[in-house]
């Protein structure tokens, strides 16, 4: 890679805070430490990435040395600390959800064993499933050891992960959160009579929605899924912010490289892609953009980017990031078209969303990194084996962003028990007045407080005026 050298570029404290206390940049309040090399530009970075700069002694200070218990306890109870919304949010339940079972099946780190555990002190019997790849044994052992039932392993292989899912599904869940719509799915075809059960589901992505929609339009999804992540206070933030940030950060840690000099494509320009070409310009990279929707390929050019097609783009990128969530988005043809030693990642994800050929050789070359072999000659070098790369590569999206997300996922298991009985099969919205009650409650207000916008008079015109 062309940049420079993480250490004493402007970005190293911005990375060296993320990977330290797994917080967000966007949106937060900083004072600068007075020792740091180059202020000026850190302080670019840190408005680029959205945070502000205050003269304030209570204020995070960003580039001091920053000391943290790495303990799965005390990752977890700084999780806890910082999803004030989430809390919030399942306090408020009630009795609501007293004895029901619910089963979670989203990446096992300490955001969502708190989670777990929050939803486990209002009453209900939580069970977890993760993906290996996703799962943090520490926390996972953590989790257990507080009454959760887990079934994840670091170390699982594909069977393994198969019999971990059905073991969930085998406690019989009345309430599914999931991530990919993976267990939703294999519910539908492994275990029909659990799926009789279900009160219905809720879904945290992009890339879980999408399956799900066209099972809705296939007549094949039997329970309502609410979409958790179409939620403004969802989408506007994880996905933009949270997504974007924390994976350019993971890349620059995984490289060792602060892009400043670098050519780089992102494929896909939805909320994911946004905030990752966003960030990729802030660092000074030269930003490419790809996405066969012509609307999205518009809105990259209005905000300022290049767009060509994919076999274009790549051929003299330095980093290629896929942001669809498209299984097989950077296929064969795709690799071969990459220059020599390129760069690639996956930022959100999709099974197979890289996807190279049987004939491909891996070979290892640095923690996260792997150099493929490619069957026609050249190679490029792949991050976190093609998974996420903020959480294979790092401590996945931030505890304020995931609090966010996770407060969203208690306002749909509140809709979807209240509403009972009247929500059919299919995909549905969460309710506007709960997604502008899961962000009054990151603000610190009640929901449902505040100011709201007057009724609408449609009947007056400026002709009555």
């Amino acid at each position: 890679m062309p940049g420079r050298r993480v250490e004493g570029s402007p970005v190293a404290p911005l990375a060296a805070f993320s990977a330290a206390t797994n917080l967000g940049i966007a949106g937060r309040v900083f004072r600068l430490d007075p020792g740091l090399r180059d202020p000026d530009a850190v302080r670019a970075l840190l408005a680029g990435f959205g945070g502000r700069e205050v003269d304030d002694a209570d204020a995070v200070l960003l580039g001091g040395r920053v000391d943290v218990d790495a303990s799965a306890g005390a990752r977890i109870a700084r999780a806890r600390g910082g999803m004030t919304a989430t809390a919030a949010a399942a306090g408020a339940l009630g009795d609501l959800v007293d004895g029901l079972r619910i089963g979670i099946s989203m990446v096992l780190e300490p955001k969502t064993a708190v989670l777990a555990l929050l939803l486990a002190e209002a009453g209900a019997e939580v069970a977890v499933f993760a993906f290996a790849a996703e799962t943090d044994d520490a926390v996972a052992a953590a989790l257990a050891d507080r009454g959760v039932a887990v079934h994840a392993s670091a170390s699982a292989a594909p069977e393994e992960e198969r019999r971990h899912a059905l073991a969930l599904l085998d406690r019989r869940p009345q309430l599914l959160l999931d991530d990919g719509a993976h267990v939703i799915r294999l519910a539908h075809a492994q275990r029909p009579d659990v799926v009789a059960g279900l009160i219905g589901a809720a879904e945290e992505t992009t890339s879980g929605v999408r399956p799900l929609r066209a099972m809705a339009a296939d007549g094949a999804l039997a329970v309502p899924v609410v979409a958790a992540n179409d939620a403004v206070t969802k989408t506007w933030f994880d996905n933009r912010h949270g997504t974007g940030e924390t994976c350019v950060l993971a890349i620059v840690r995984a490289l060792d490289d602060d892009l400043s000099a670098s050519r780089a494509v992102v494929v896909g320009f939805g909320p994911v892609g946004e905030g990752v070409a966003a960030r990729l310009r802030v660092l000074g990279a030269a930003v490419t953009v790809v996405d066969l929707d012509p609307r999205r390929e518009l809105a990259a050019r209005f905000a300022g980017f290049r767009t060509t097609p994919v076999l274009e783009a790549v051929t003299d990128a330095d980093l290629v990031v896929s942001a669809t969530g498209v299984a097989r988005t950077i296929d064969p043809a795709v690799l071969a078209a990459c220059r020599e030693d390129a760069v690639v990642a996956v930022a959100g994800g999709a099974p197979e969303e890289v996807l190279p050929s049987t004939a491909t050789r891996r070979e290892p070359v640095a923690p996260h990194v792997e150099r493929l072999h490619l069957p026609a000659g050249g190679s490029v070098r792949l991050l976190a084996g093609g998974d996420c790369v903020n959480i294979v590569a790092g401590e996945g999206n931030p505890i304020d962003v995931m609090d966010l997300s996770f407060a969203v996922q208690v306002a749909a298991i509140r809709h979807l028990v209240t509403q009972r009985g009247a929500l059919g099969p299919g995909v549905h919205a969460l309710p506007e007045a709960a997604d502008r009650g899961a962000a009054a409650l990151a603000l610190g207000r009640e929901a449902g407080t505040g100011p709201s916008a007057p009724p609408v008079d449609w009947s007056r015109t400026r002709f009555d005026l």
